[in-house]
């Protein structure tokens, strides 16, 4: 499958000597949600900008739909819609001619359908009229979602599309996410609300200090990092724990008589852990599972590689 989106060996130094990105390469495909995860700093800000022509790369290349970013600006960028971090508006401007200009920018003929239907999709329809400067900060992010979409790109790029914004307009976005995405448009998103990132990503790209330090399918990415943790309530608190045990690794929980003994999907011993439990003449209580979040694996990933 030809990637939509193809990164091969991306740098970028800027004039103080500061390295954002060290050598990224990364391929993203048609219709995926990809998830671009990393601390403040990470240079998922730079990236993007790169991609979107607002950054000039040190070396290496971007290729969007067949088009080099460089060689074929235009074509590159017609594919492209941007949400920034930013609230860049036109304040005095009307909602409904702020996104129908986006759309002319990129030279695309008046489609007011197209318009209506992107203003409906993000409940700004009724604000179509009003000047941007009388709308909430919530509603701003809106127009500039709708701005994005007006020229019909093929790709999408949020840069922290929910940040600071209501509960409301978040459920509308990721609906409006979820329906792109059924039409072919790939949607490239970073986040800080990690969860949102474990709902609705495909494929989660994790980058540090310049580095894309992991790239996979959420799904197995939630296998192969994700550990399990059996949390066993004793009804008695043996101090110390029965030699037996201690093969086990287990550790003390915050309840007397609690026991968390932790594995993955390849390697647990919970058979032999409970036939050793009984052996011993200890008395279950109560038996729970509990499994890592996306957010437990990343902040182990960046730990690892700080």
């Amino acid at each position: 499958m030809t990637p939509i989106l193809k990164i091969s060996g991306l740098t970028k130094t800027y004039a103080s000597g500061f390295q954002a990105l060290k050598g990224i390469d990364l391929e993203i495909y048609s219709g995926e949600i990809f998830a671009l995860l990393g601390p403040n700093g990470a240079g998922k800000t730079t990236l993007i900008s790169i991609v979107c022509g607002l950054v000039n790369p040190s070396d290496g290349s971007v290729n969007v739909g067949g088009h080099d970013i460089i060689r074929d600006y235009r074509q590159a960028r017609a594919l492209i819609g941007l949400v920034p971090q930013e609230l860049t508006t036109d304040a005095f401007e009307t909602v409904w001619n702020t996104v129908s200009f986006s759309r002319g920018l990129f030279g695309k003929k008046p489609d007011p359908a197209h318009i209506e239907k992107i203003l409906r999709s993000l409940s700004l329809w009724d604000k179509k009229d009003n000047r941007l400067i009388t709308l909430s900060g919530g509603m701003k992010r809106r127009v500039l979602i709708a701005k994005a979409l007006s020229h019909e790109p093929r790709i999408l790029f949020l840069d922290e599309p929910t940040a600071g914004v209501d509960v409301s307009l978040r459920q509308d976005m990721w609906a409006l996410v979820r329906t792109l995405r059924d039409t072919g448009v790939t949607v490239i998103l970073t986040t800080h609300y990690i969860e949102e990132a474990e709902e609705m990503a495909d494929r989660v790209g994790v980058i540090n200090r310049g580095k894309l330090i992991l790239v996979q399918e959420k799904h197995q990415l939630m296998l192969s990092l994700g550990k399990k943790e059996l949390i066993l309530l004793l009804d008695q608190n043996p101090n110390p724990l029965p030699g037996a045990l201690a093969a086990f690794g287990l550790r003390r929980g915050p309840t007397p008589g609690e026991l968390i003994y932790t594995y993955d999907s390849q390697n647990n011993d919970i058979a032999a852990l409970l036939a050793t439990i009984e052996r011993c003449g200890l008395q279950l209580k109560d038996i729970q599972t509990r499994q890592s979040s996306l957010e437990d694996i990343f902040v182990e990933l960046i730990g690892s590689n700080t």
